[in-house]
């Protein structure tokens, strides 16, 4: 896998100053490698938040630092899935509501949702360094996932990907996450966090395929933080 693929991953999920634009198809061929973005952008997060010791602080830092690094485009794509749930109407109108620059009630009300769970979740967490790992190599996977068996309901970014991927990436990106298992978390909290990154793209491609057709970047990008405020939720419970 050359290194370019890495850097435009990057290029693509942060906004991390990494020097000159690699070619978008150097990711799209390898989008298995999702996860790496997650060890970094939760890494980055999580050492930046380490030394706060008012969990309240703390989570609300955090969160802050995981929109900022990735320069909300995943909470963009929650606020449009939001709007393309919440409207009226047969398919065509609701995917004119996902594809919409607007922002409507049903985005935000989707967004501040998601969000408070996050928070509340990570302010509730024993080892806040340890939940921001896991949820955003988590969450990762859940777009590996979705970028593989998620048919495109018209060209797109996702479209472009999504042609590029294979059959066996959701594996490669699965190996990729094996690594959280050296962490102090509880066995039985990882294993429902695997089973939820897994989850939750599922119900994401069930729910798109009967109101949209099919997935769009928007939908992928609300896996993501869909995805993250589960796990960190389930690692305060399990």
């Amino acid at each position: 896998m050359p290194l370019n693929s890495i850097v435009a991953l990057f290029q693509f999920t942060t906004i991390l100053p990494l020097g000159r634009i690699r070619e978008f198809g150097d990711f799209a061929r390898h989008s298995w490698v999702y996860p790496i973005a997650g060890y970094v952008i939760g890494g980055i997060c999580a050492v930046l938040v380490y030394f706060i010791g008012q969990p309240l602080v703390a989570a609300s830092i955090a969160i802050g630092i995981l929109f900022l690094i990735s320069g909300c485009n995943h909470l963009d794509g929650l606020m449009d899935f939001g709007d393309g749930l919440m409207a009226h109407g047969d398919r065509e109108k609701r995917i004119k509501a996902l594809t919409d620059r607007q922002i409507g009630t049903g985005g935000i009300a989707l967004a501040l949702v998601i969000t408070l769970i996050s928070f509340s979740s990570l302010a509730a967490s024993s080892c806040l360094v340890c939940a921001l790992l896991v949820a955003e190599v988590g969450a990762k996977f859940s777009m590996a996932f979705l970028s593989t068996v998620g048919s495109p309901f018209h060209d797109g970014l996702h479209a472009s990907i999504q042609k590029y991927s294979r059959p066996y990436f959701p594996f490669l990106a699965f190996m990729l996450c094996i690594p959280l298992v050296f962490l102090p978390v509880p066995r039985l909290s990882l294993a429902i966090s695997a089973i939820a990154m897994v989850a939750c793209p599922v119900a994401l491609l069930f729910i798109s395929k009967r109101l949209f057709g099919g997935v769009n970047g928007d939908v992928v990008g609300a896996s993501n933080e869909i995805t993250r405020s589960i796990i960190l939720a389930i690692l305060c419970f399990a």
